[in-house]
């Protein structure tokens, strides 16, 4: 636990305008950010005796080792940089806003030449059309299920819609009358995009126009006794109804508002949101989020504000949001939302009318989901810290492991050795802490030598972070670009490490191994365990505790010890730390059959520097297949389409040095392949060699 007066700055040094700060731990991460309309007045209040501070901000302070600012011109800008960082940086100690949910859109693609309309999730588009968010997608495709009828555009994939434009037959839709068909030409990109801009309209909320229009061509019908053409005008009448009833109308002078209700107690809050457009509301989402700070409903509105429109623009942003408590100043968040906007918007809290029973409304819905929230989490936190006190209780730990590494070592039948490092912090997977190695050190199959590789490689460079003391004596694998190595395997070759400068970021971003964690966990019995620890003693780390789960009879095994520590079948503990080594061994397998399937993909083709994946396709489909481009002269290979003189050369090169393969085998049939078949019967890739045993058999040899 920090002292906050070591690293408190002199009152002077802060300046008394408006700005950022940041607090960053001992490791130089960004555990919290601020904005400020003063920043001396603000972090003053930081620095005060900490009996007199809330408990999360005290424990804040305490964990902290170093605050740094950023001055800005407005409250504005504060409030802009404020967003930015807490994205970037995603501090532990900020109200941090997740969706329990990926809800879905009801999306039309006006950036197509033939707009479709479908069901999206994730990141928003550009050039497409949104409306929503919806609760549930059968709820969208029920509302589009009835607006074709009047508003036949398309639905259908770019698989489909290519494979009914090559046969010249539509899709099932296309002859019940709820697609256009523009696949067989039965209707004008043109007049296509209209349609697509009718359905954007009549779905924004602009249907009174649109229904009196059919009422009217009805009514025409009628008079000139076309009774089938009117019964038609009168069941699309019936069906847009129908769809226009699926949203019940809330607000009678067609407004588009967003209404933001918070219900909190003094640990979590939850945040409910109705998008209301043309008066009815149109969609509906919610967060939960854990108060890690002390806050008040007005600035728990505030991020929630800064979640919700962040990345929007233009009329994604409503005219007018209303929310139960306003931020404190209000002005520098209304005139955010107005320049996402590009217009006026108004900030405020309902007072009387329509507005406030609908906000009443959801705000029964926020208090719903945080009594929901609460109901699910409790049983799940409290068999985590069950889980977590019966590991520390039974591996003899002075504290609960909070973070956990596990270590799992693949390969098959001693190629392509791999292994993989899990984390899990709290009891739940840590996944963007993932990280994947290769074995280089030697080669052949050893999972001891292997995991006391991994193990070394890892802590080396947690202690390259930790020291920040230059480069490291033994060098690093020439031709490397240091630091920018995704994959540990890839850039190291045995034990060689990046310089230690390399691996530290002050921009207060994640870095890839600098938090160690309390306990490591290894796939694999005493020996495993042994190499393990033998590497982190060589090392000098002392601190971190080891054991290995063994799969036979699932024993703990501890370093030194000649017996296992037997849990109960029926312990949390038990059951997290098989959870935690079966999460490693697939995603060292994963790993392990990608590499080897890129492998059994190679192709001389591959050395060709400056070679892409379109020219070698393009080589193969002129040639026929790679004997035929084993043959051929630099003239021919330069007459296929962006091939030059100096890559049909290095072709040539490559080519004369590779060993021709063996003959492919069929699997299924045992045929030989001869490698001159014509163009559009090749079995693999260019190049690929098909395995002789069967895919099941070779599985199973898998480690």
């Amino acid at each position: 636990m920090a002292d906050p007066s070591s690293y408190r700055p002199r009152p002077g040094e802060i300046p008394d305008s408006p700005g950022v700060y940041r607090f960053r731990d001992e490791h130089r991460r960004v555990i919290y950010v601020g904005k400020a309309k003063s920043l001396r007045q603000r972090l003053a209040n930081y620095f005060q005796d900490l009996a007199g501070l809330h408990p999360r901000t005290r424990s804040m302070v305490t964990t902290a080792a170093s605050v740094e600012w950023t001055v800005v011109s407005t409250e504005v800008e504060a409030l802009q940089l404020e967003y930015s960082w807490i994205k970037e940086y995603d501090p532990r100690f900020n109200v941090k806003y997740r969706d329990d949910k990926s809800y879905p859109y009801l999306a039309v693609t006006m950036n197509e030449e033939f707009p479709r309309v479908q069901v999206m999730r994730g990141h928003k588009r550009k050039g497409v059309r949104y409306f929503g968010p919806y609760a549930h997608a059968w709820a969208i495709r029920d509302t589009v299920d009835l607006m074709l009828r009047v508003f036949p555009v398309r639905t259908c994939s770019a698989g489909v819609f290519k494979n009914a434009a090559r046969t010249g037959r539509p899709c099932l839709l296309g002859y019940i009358g709820k697609c256009s068909a523009p696949c067989v030409e039965r209707i004008s990109p043109g007049d296509h995009r209209e349609l697509a801009e009718e359905f954007c309209d009549f779905m924004a909320g602009r249907t009174r126009t649109y229904l009196r229009r059919l009422e009217r061509r009805m009514a025409e019908a009628a008079e000139e006794m076309e009774y089938e053409r009117a019964a038609r005008l009168r069941d699309d009448i019936g069906a847009l109804k129908k769809a226009m009833e699926k949203n019940a109308v809330v607000l009678a002078d067609a407004t588009d508002a967003d209404l933001i209700a918070v219900a909190e107690d003094e640990l979590e809050a939850a945040v409910q949101i109705f998008h209301v457009r043309g008066g009815r509301v149109r969609g509906q989402r919610g967060w939960v989020t854990d108060k890690v700070e002390e806050i008040t409903t007005g600035a728990l509105v505030e991020h929630a504000v800064q979640q919700l429109y962040g990345e929007e623009t233009g009329d994604a942003v409503p005219r007018e949001v209303l929310v139960p408590a306003l931020p404190d100043p209000v002005e520098p968040v209304q005139e955010w939302l107005t320049g996402r906007r590009g217009a006026n918007v108004s900030l405020r809290v309902p007072q009387r009318g329509d507005k406030k029973a609908l906000m009443e409304t959801v705000q029964r819905n926020a208090q719903q989901a945080l009594v929901l929230h609460k109901t699910k989490r409790a049983s799940d936190l409290t068999t985590r810290s069950r889980a977590l006190e019966e590991i520390s209780d039974a591996l003899g730990l002075d504290s609960a492991p909070l973070r956990i590494e596990c270590y799992d070592i693949s390969h098959l039948q001693g190629d392509d050795v791999v292994a993989s490092m899990v984390v899990f912090e709290d009891g739940l997977a840590r996944k963007s802490e993932y990280r994947r190695f290769q074995i280089k050190g030697f080669a052949g199959q050893d999972d001891v030598r292997s995991m006391r590789e991994v193990i070394t490689r890892r802590f080396r460079r947690y202690l390259a972070e930790k020291e920040r003391t230059g480069e490291w004596t033994d060098g690093e694998e020439p031709g490397a670009e240091p630091g920018a190595q995704a994959d540990l395997g890839v850039a190291s070759a045995g034990l060689a490490e990046p310089p230690a400068s390399t691996l530290t970021e002050d921009d207060g971003r994640p870095k890839r191994f600098a938090y160690p964690p309390q306990l490591v966990v290894v796939d694999g019995g005493a020996p495993q365990v042994a190499a393990a620890q033998r590497a982190l003693d060589e090392l000098g780390i002392d601190d971190i505790a080891v054991c290995g789960l063994a799969k036979r009879l699932e024993e703990v095994w501890l370093p030194g010890d000649d017996d296992p520590v037997v849990l109960p079948r029926t312990s949390e503990g038990l059951y997290l730390l098989q959870r935690i080594r079966d999460e490693a061994h697939r995603f060292a397998i994963a790993y392990q059959r990608t590499k080897r399937a890129k492998r059994f993909r190679s192709s001389p083709l591959d050395d060709v520097p400056g070679l892409g994946e379109t020219r070698k396709q393009a080589l193969i489909k002129h040639f026929g297949s790679l004997k035929r481009l084993r043959s051929a002269t630099i003239e021919q290979i330069c007459d296929v389409p962006g091939i030059g003189r100096k890559t049909a050369e290095a072709i040539v090169a490559a080519l004369a040095q590779a060993v021709p393969g063996g003959p492919a085998v069929n699997t299924a049939t045992g045929e030989i392949m001869d490698d001159t078949e014509e163009p559009g019967q090749q079995t693999g890739s260019p190049g690929e060699p098909v395995s002789t045993g069967a895919p099941d058999e070779r599985r199973g040899q898998e480690r």
